[in-house]
């Protein structure tokens, strides 16, 4: 397990004692607890799933991988480094985005949800690298 999902089952425990632990007659309070509860949960794993966003990384002339799955009607960010020592662009014509990415630099390119289907990438400053396809399932 990693670390935030040990996080988060250690804080549900602990959430259902303190709801256990608190008197029928308090239902008001109960309820304010509850709430509150359920948007702290909601904060760690929006937080959680951040962690998990796609990594591209480019070195040597070359994509680390060439197919990227990401879930199709959601919207995602995708992390591209660039471990090359010149600049490249992170392109995608279908996907209507354009980045620069600077030597050791991580960028952050936002995907907005997207049908079921395959959106091509590439470097668009050396189009002798092969491209690459972002595959919405």
């Amino acid at each position: 397990m990693r670390g935030c999902e040990v996080l988060t089952i250690e804080l549900e425990i602990a959430i259902l004692r303190i709801i256990l632990s608190i008197k029928s007659r308090d239902i008001s309070m109960k309820s304010a607890f509850i709430l509150m509860i359920g948007v702290a949960l909601l904060a760690i794993s929006t937080f959680a799933r951040a962690d998990e966003a796609p990594h591209l990384r480019y070195a040597d002339r070359k994509w680390s991988t060439l197919t990227l799955a990401i879930p199709a009607n959601q919207a995602e960010s995708i992390h591209v480094t660039n471990d090359s020592k010149e600049t490249i662009e992170f392109d995608s014509f279908k996907l209507n985005r354009e980045k620069t990415v600077s030597p050791g630099e991580t960028i952050t390119v936002r995907i907005p949800a997207l049908g079921a289907g395959a959106y091509d990438f590439y470097d668009d400053f050396h189009q002798d690298v092969p491209q690459g396809t972002i595959v919405a399932k």
